[in-house]
């Protein structure tokens, strides 16, 4: 009697223990529908990393649900806002899309909707580029440096002449899936209408030469002051003044008791 007593008892805390897992779940659903439907914001957020320079598609997006406070400005509310965009910079997997980071994508290459407002795209000869040759890939900043050699006296100058520049593609390429340097036979960089001619020119008129920047590194670095030598001062003796003397001279004549003073005949 005691033990089907025991069994009953174990089978209604069981039903019971069922019943309020049930009840429980259901209202968790509940709460979080409510949520959906009333509080939460959805934001369009990246399923993978996007690599600088690409176009997005669909399997690069995915949408979530955000509390309004936590919503960034600019963020993309629907996926079709940002599909065939270009990305300017490089996205990591989960971060929430945002305007600024993308580009439109009308009409002509990639390369163009990279290029920002009032810039210009250039691109160089990796015969022109010394030194960082196939360790350049696109979003990269650089530093130009132009060299020149004095025909007269065969000696070689050097000067930055452009600052944190931004690499737009290597190649034909505009954007990669990995970090691994490549060989490359052309650099596009971004440059202003000016700064183009200036490069142009220093290119005719020697060599130019870029340096890798570190990302990190925002700071541009002010050109120091060229040192001019110049030639030692030749020392010359001071003149010695000549003083005029009296254009005639006198002579004292003395006789016993008389003294005569007479000119000296010059």
């Amino acid at each position: 009697m005691f033990q089907r007593r025991g069994i009953l008892l174990v089978a209604i805390s069981l039903v019971l223990g069922s019943v309020a897992a049930l009840a429980a779940n259901s209202w968790v659903n509940q709460r979080l529908a409510a949520d959906a439907e009333g509080d939460a914001t959805a934001v369009v957020v990246a399923a993978m990393d996007i690599p600088y320079g690409t176009k997005v598609s669909g399997r690069h997006l995915r949408i979530t649900n955000l509390p309004p406070d936590s919503v960034p400005a600019g963020a993309f509310k629907e996926l079709s806002g940002i599909e065939g965009m270009v990305a300017t910079v490089e996205v990591s997997q989960g971060e929430v899309l945002l305007q600024t980071r993308f580009a439109d994508h009308e009409t002509g290459s990639t390369l163009a909707a990279l290029v920002s407002k009032n810039m210009r795209a250039v691109t160089v000869r990796v015969d022109d580029v010394v030194g960082v040759a196939g360790f350049l890939l696109p979003g990269n900043r650089v530093d130009i440096l132009a060299t020149k050699t004095d025909r007269r006296s065969n000696r070689a100058s050097a000067e930055t002449i452009l600052r944190d520049i931004k690499v737009l593609a290597v190649d034909q390429t505009a954007a990669t899936e990995n970090n691994d340097p490549i060989i490359v036979r052309a650099v596009t960089l971004e440059l202003s209408p000016i700064q183009s001619e200036e490069l142009l020119k220093a290119k005719e008129e020697g060599k130019i030469q870029l340096t890798l920047r570190n990302p990190l590194d925002e700071q541009v670095a002010e050109v120091e002051p060229e040192i001019v030598k110049k030639a030692p001062a030749v020392m010359t003796a001071p003149r010695r003044s000549r003083s005029k003397g009296p254009s005639s001279s006198t002579v004292t004549v003395i006789r016993g008791t008389q003294v005569a003073t007479k000119k000296a005949k010059s």
